[in-house]
């Protein structure tokens, strides 16, 4: 990360945002910003796990994987791939979308990419809820920056904690929501602050 050459191929393309900050899902999201970190997690079988007594951190119930396919660009997400992807894995795990209280978004940071992302997470967990039942949305990405190779990892080892801990840690730089986001309507909530964002 120390080598400019790829810096500055991200800020000529618009990836980074100028002031260095991930402002995930805000109105004044203009980028992404860096960050450098390392995970490991460690995978094995449940009954090989309580067999030997591991301590056991998280049981996944199912994953998945896609692609966008054709899209107007590399910054440009389709909503409808990630719908599709959500209803496949929710569906091989046999889970159901009013069971989650809190998704770990992507969210980059970015004035399209955030509401295309949102708009899947609204036509899968907030097509399912009743009014007054928000479901939680967050990215580390604000906190730690956009990893990168290792954002996922990052993501993923932030939902343990979560749910370890009932509690969700709050997005920084969130202020006024990106106006192609309609929290109320799509009943989403952006964790900002303690205590409000708790799970259960």
């Amino acid at each position: 990360m120390f080598m400019p050459e790829l810096p500055m191929a991200l800020s000529a393309l618009h990836f980074l945002s100028p002031d260095a900050r991930c402002k995930s899902f805000d109105a004044s999201a203009n980028g992404y910003a860096r960050g450098e970190g390392a995970a490991v997690v460690i995978l094995k079988p449940l009954a090989d796990a309580l067999r030997d007594g591991n301590v056991i951190r998280a049981v996944i119930r199912g994953t998945g994987v896609n692609q966008d396919g054709r899209t107007p660009g590399i910054t440009v997400p389709s909503s409808k791939s990630q719908e599709a992807l959500i209803r496949s894995t929710y569906a091989s795990a046999g889970l159901g979308f009013n069971d989650t209280q809190f998704f770990e978004a992507h969210g980059t940071g970015t004035p399209v990419g955030d509401p295309l992302e949102c708009g899947a997470i609204e036509a899968t967990f907030g097509q399912a809820r009743g009014q007054g039942d928000k479901i939680l949305v967050g990215s580390i990405k604000t906190n730690i920056g956009h990893l990168e190779a290792v954002a996922g990892l990052a993501g993923f080892i932030k939902s343990v904690y979560c749910v370890e801990k009932g509690l969700v840690p709050p997005n920084l730089y969130f202020n006024k929501p990106n106006p192609r986001i309609d929290l109320e309507g799509w009943k989403l909530k952006v964790c900002d602050s303690f205590p409000t964002c708790m799970i259960h």
